[in-house]
């Protein structure tokens, strides 16, 4: 339901919530709620005020609670929506470093495919044996790994296959 846009008189909202208007002005003096003025001066309350004004009649009348009460559960209530924004806020911005990570990841995982598609189709041209053959993997002066071939490719065109490569490292 969409909340109206209208204004409401210190009458009217007194009728809605059966309290006297001198209530609802010593609420205002107290500042727990800060209704518009018109040009004459007169007390104009929007949704958002009558909203407030029902959370004080509750918090004074239901529960019992005290003026100086009603103030304070309103200043944490405002803080905590404060700090809920802030949080969700942090928690957004750590989603979006994830997304952007796991893109990144993504894009690396692909280069090495290709990498290792590339050493793959250089082994077929050479008809390389299976078994275990040391590879000078990209950026590597020295090899420190050793790819083992599980498979013989003699006539299979080669394409990105990460399981037909285990990747073994040389102990020292």
């Amino acid at each position: 339901m969409r909340k109206r846009k209208g204004f409401y008189s210190i009458s009217v909202v007194a009728k809605m919530f059966s309290v006297h208007q001198q209530t609802i002005r010593m609420y205002e003096k107290q500042g727990l709620i800060t209704p518009k003025r018109s040009e004459g001066n007169t007390r104009l309350f929007s949704e958002d005020d009558v909203d407030r004004l029902e959370e004080v009649i509750y918090l004074t009348h239901k529960l019992g609670v005290n003026l100086a009460g009603v103030e304070m559960i309103l200043k944490l209530q405002k803080k905590i929506k404060r700090m809920q924004d802030e949080m969700n806020k942090v928690f957004k911005e750590a989603e979006d470093e994830i997304e952007e990570e796991k893109e990144q990841l993504r894009q690396d995982i692909g280069r090495q495919a290709q990498q290792l598609a590339g050493i793959r189709k250089d082994n077929k041209t050479e008809k390389l044996p299976v078994g275990k053959q040391q590879l000078l993997l990209p950026d590597e002066k020295q090899p420190k790994k050793v790819a083992t071939r599980k498979h013989a490719y003699d006539d299979v065109e080669p394409d990105i296959a990460i399981d037909d490569f285990e990747i073994e490292y040389e102990k020292d």
